[in-house]
């Protein structure tokens, strides 16, 4: 069985009550299960209070053999925020300005130089994705197209080279939208006039949709994934077009960044769950416990966090 945790984002407290909820025990300063293994979901970093923490609790689970993990959006922003720019002096390749370096503060000011270099070598290394004996995992959208694309300049799960990180920061080059595909999700502009303010206060007029459903017969407000939207228009055809819903047959995938909202985990299809309840926004830290069923089931998630009883679990 597999025990998928979404984003964490620096709260270690929360990680190691869900980890106890689970069924998990500290050994020799790691955390393991007689039958379970982790698997999370990235976005380990920036924003909590305790970034470090979580940090000396994922990493040396994933090299023990005790979990898995993918990057997220999170990860990947943290290595182009410190890797130089070749073509242009004194920059980088994700700009440091205030929203970025706000962004991103948090780890810089809870980590030494030597824990924050080691860890963004550990970055690296993290797979964008996985696909494994009856479930997939991926941070924010499955699309095959995209991962083609970044198999051909990552092939094998290699390394991360500062090659790679250019051409994905690069909006000219075709890595760039494929990164931006699987680490963020898809995004379709809203109709003229149309904007909305996102959980951080920034406006939008691009919204992040429900990539895994069929857009046919959908209102931009029904195809969105936020609550945001006010618009009940029929999606453009160019929307509608260049959709790829997830198959209802397909190996269930479980995905985290959405900041999703509620009382308790739902999932998003049969055969689809975000396991990322906004922890960081006042939420909770949320698990999905994976038996091998391909018809997921909401009875499945566990989860923790400021307002709830350490160990609560939906029923």
């Amino acid at each position: 069985m597999y025990d998928l945790i979404g984003d964490i984002h620096g709260h270690a407290d929360e990680l190691i009550q869900l980890l106890n909820a689970l069924g998990y025990q500290e050994v020799h300063g790691v955390y393991e299960h007689p039958e379970n293994e982790v698997i999370f979901l990235g976005d380990f970093i920036d924003r909590g209070p305790q970034i470090r923490q979580v940090l000396d609790i994922v990493r040396p689970m994933v090299n023990g053999g005790r979990a898995l993990a993918v990057m997220g959006n999170h990860e990947f922003n943290a290595l182009a925020f410190h890797t130089e720019h070749l073509h242009r002096k004194e920059a980088y390749l994700r700009r440091r300005d205030n929203k970025n370096i706000r962004q991103h503060s948090q780890t810089i000011l809870q980590l030494t130089d030597k824990h924050l270099a080691d860890s963004i070598d550990w970055f690296g290394t993290l797979p964008m994705w996985l696909d494994l004996d009856g479930l997939r995992v991926v941070h924010a959208c499955w699309d095959d197209k995209a991962m083609a694309t970044i198999r051909l300049a990552r092939p094998g799960d290699d390394p991360i080279t500062s090659d790679f990180l250019h051409a994905a920061c690069d909006p000219e080059d075709p890595l760039f939208d494929a990164v931006e595909i699987i680490l963020k999700g898809k995004e379709a502009e809203l109709p003229q006039g149309q904007s909305f303010a996102d959980k951080e206060g920034h406006i939008r007029t691009e919204t992040r949709t429900r990539w895994y459903m069929s857009p046919l017969g959908q209102t931009w407000r029904t195809y969105a994934l936020t609550d945001s939207i006010d618009c009940d228009a029929p999606l453009e055809r160019s929307v509608i077009d260049s959709a790829t819903p997830y198959p209802l047959d397909a190996k269930p995938v479980f995905v985290g960044h959405y900041w999703m909202s509620g009382s308790q985990p739902e999932l998003l299809a049969k055969n689809v769950a975000c396991v990322d309840y906004s922890v960081a926004r006042g939420g909770f830290l949320c698990a999905y416990r994976w038996h091998g069923e391909q018809q997921l089931s909401n009875h499945n998630f566990f989860w923790v966090g400021k307002e709830r009883k350490k160990g609560v679990r939906n029923q």
